[in-house]
């Protein structure tokens, strides 16, 4: 489907919503031509708020791990990314990517885990060594300690979709460098237009700031909503941080049921 295909389509579906009918176009895997420009943060369409209201849960829980057939190393176009219209294919065709010299050094690609539809999505910085081994995302003592602050909240890893910026494991769990970040982020803004979240939380300082193009402290960034593209975001404390640092924990449970608060008005004791 062409782009002049998508906006006629997008045109007409708002011109029938104008005129009162809503229910007969709404489907799971409904076309629209949504794309993020990660250069601005644009509100999103009222077709496109209607089209989230009205999605079906398919009840399907995105569950991709490293698959040798499928998973070659090559280098991935941009374009390929953008092309791929659900979470399985644009984990076929990223999978194996060599984008970065981190395609050489991984064990495993760690591309996410959870609901395909998923209204809050978590969002670390990179996989550990667990992740590594296992091609999943959250999985070691960070991970099982994200899992206690999910349902704390009332909700359940398979309700929600956790991933991180970085695809795959940078040596000895550093930073992501800067290169790193801008081949592997592609892929992520493909998995949230393709989820479409109420509302993202980034786990940690440099997921805050890389998904908010912003130098501020953790502390500015936390306490607030922030809009990605017309998404609502907020920040909190890494798992990892807290298990170096028990003592942040209160402030964290603060962000979560901030968070929960803001996703659906349900205010957590």
């Amino acid at each position: 489907m062409t782009s002049n295909n998508r906006k006629q389509i997008a045109s007409f579906i708002l011109q029938r919503m104008e005129m009162g009918e809503t229910e007969w176009f709404f489907k799971p895997d409904t076309d629209f031509p949504r794309r993020l420009d990660i250069s601005a943060h644009a509100a999103p369409s009222k077709h496109m708020l209607l089209a989230k209201e009205k999605m079906v849960d398919t009840g399907k829980v995105v569950h991709l791990q490293h698959r040798e057939n499928e998973c070659t190393g090559k280098i991935i176009d941009e374009e390929v990314i953008t092309d791929q219209e659900n979470l399985n294919d644009l984990y076929t065709a990223v999978c194996g990517c060599t984008r970065c010299p981190l395609g050489a050094t991984r064990n495993k690609f760690v591309f996410g885990a959870g609901n395909p539809h998923a209204d809050v999505m978590f969002i670390g910085e990179a996989p550990g060594a667990d992740e590594d081994a296992q091609g999943i995302p959250f999985v070691g003592r960070a991970g099982q300690l994200l899992t206690k602050m999910i349902e704390a909240i009332k909700l359940s890893r398979e309700e929600v979709f956790i991933g991180n910026i970085l695809k795959c494991r940078p040596p000895g769990n550093r930073d992501p460098k800067p290169v790193e970040i801008e081949c592997c982020e592609p892929i992520l803004v493909r998995q949230i237009e393709l989820i479409r979240p109420t509302i993202i939380c980034a786990l940690g300082r440099i997921a805050g700031q890389t998904l908010l193009r912003s130098k501020s402290s953790l502390g500015a960034l936390r306490g607030k909503i922030h809009d990605y593209h017309g998404v609502k975001l907020m920040v909190t404390y890494h798992p990892a941080a807290l298990l170096r640092n028990p003592n942040w924990k209160p402030q964290a449970w603060g962000d979560l049921k901030f968070l929960r608060r803001e996703y659906d008005g349900m205010v957590i004791g």
